[in-house]
């Protein structure tokens, strides 16, 4: 049972790791896609000048 228990353990490691790298990569596209959505307003801003 202990080694069961162990392999649990570490898969759940495993798995809070990949959820960590997978919420900080949707923080760095959503970043991305604010700096452009931002960016495309200062455009469409400056064409209607």
């Amino acid at each position: 049972m202990a080694a069961f228990l162990d392999r649990v353990a570490d898969d759940l490691g495993g798995v809070y790791a990949e959820l960590a790298r997978s919420r900080e990569e949707t923080a760095r596209i959503k970043d991305a896609l604010r700096r452009w959505q931002s960016s495309q307003a200062s455009m469409r801003e400056m064409a209607r000048r």
